[in-house]
Order: structure tokens, then C-alpha cells, then sequence
């Protein structure tokens, strides 16, 4: 039996890699992640389980599309590059402290479904980690009603 499918939200900023840069790159490393509670959850990916994606730090932050996890999780290549701005020199090959996942392009939602909007919700979405005050993770996992609510929002 296949474990359960997840679903999970992950952030970034559309100036430096939008819904349409993955769109075109079809699947993309999501490098960077530097938080160990969003690294936890991207340890717990596994292929197949879905993903929003959403842009953040923009005019308009929101769920601008759907991927799909592609890739188990494996160690971030950029915590060894010392000219990467995610170089992390107490990070080892042997011993790596940051682990990433391979995303893929599913579709680009109709609409952003914007933040303010998801906060006029939190009645249907329960405790969600995104509407939650001073939650910043970049990487949150999202229940299948949660993902089945937002994507009927669309």
C-alpha cells in the first residue's frame, strides 16, 4: 500500500522565480530553504504529493498555481557553494543540514487566489499555518481539506 498523498504550500518570490519560471522550466530544485521547520517538512515530502504555489513579497501574495513534489527529498547542493548565498559553511557533504525536493509544473490556477481573501476564511480552513500571526515558514503543509477548500476558491 502507497502511503497517503500530502499536500503542502510553498513560497517564493515571483521577481526571483515565478509560477510561469516553473511553467516554462517544467521542474525546478527549490533551493534555499533555510528554516529548519520548513526543511523538516520538506524531509517529510514525498513524490506526488501536491503543492501551491504561492508568490509572496509582491503587490499581490497568494496561491498562483499548482505543482507536484518530483523528487524525494536530497541535500541542498547550494549549502557546499561558497559563493551561493546559501552557503553554509558548518554544513558537510558527509553530514548536510539542508535538504531540498524537485517541484514540478501542474497549471497555473485561473486567478491568484490572494491572502486577504484566504483570511476571510479561516472559519472553513481551521488552524491553518499561513493565516497564523507571525508564522513566516516558506514551506507549510496544508491539510486535504484545506487544499480542497482553497482550490475551490479558484
Amino acid at each position: 500500500m502507497s502511503p497517503r498523498k500530502r499536500y503542502w504550500l510553498m513560497k517564493t518570490e515571483p521577481d526571483t522565480f515565478s509560477i510561469d519560471d516553473l511553467a516554462k522550466a517544467k521542474t525546478e530544485p527549490w533551493t534555499g530553504v533555510r528554516n529548519y521547520q520548513a526543511r523538516n517538512h520538506m524531509k517529510e515530502m514525498q513524490v506526488g504529493d501536491g503543492v501551491l504555489f504561492y508568490h509572496s513579497s509582491c503587490e499581490v501574495p497568494g496561491i498562483a498555481g499548482i505543482a507536484a513534489v518530483a523528487s524525494a527529498p536530497y541535500p541542498d547542493p547550494t549549502q557546499f557553494e561558497k559563493k551561493s548565498d546559501y552557503y553554509d559553511p558548518k554544513s558537510s557533504r558527509e553530514q548536510p543540514r539542508w535538504e531540498m525536493v524537485d517541484v514540478s509544473f501542474e497549471r497555473k490556477l485561473k486567478r491568484v487566489i490572494s491572502l486577504e481573501e484566504i483570511k476571510t476564511h479561516t472559519d472553513e480552513l481551521g488552524p491553518f499555518a499561513l493565516t497564523q500571526r507571525g508564522s513566516r515558514l516558506s514551506v507549510l503543509p496544508v491539510s486535504a481539506a484545506q487544499w480542497k477548500f482553497l482550490l475551490s476558491l479558484e
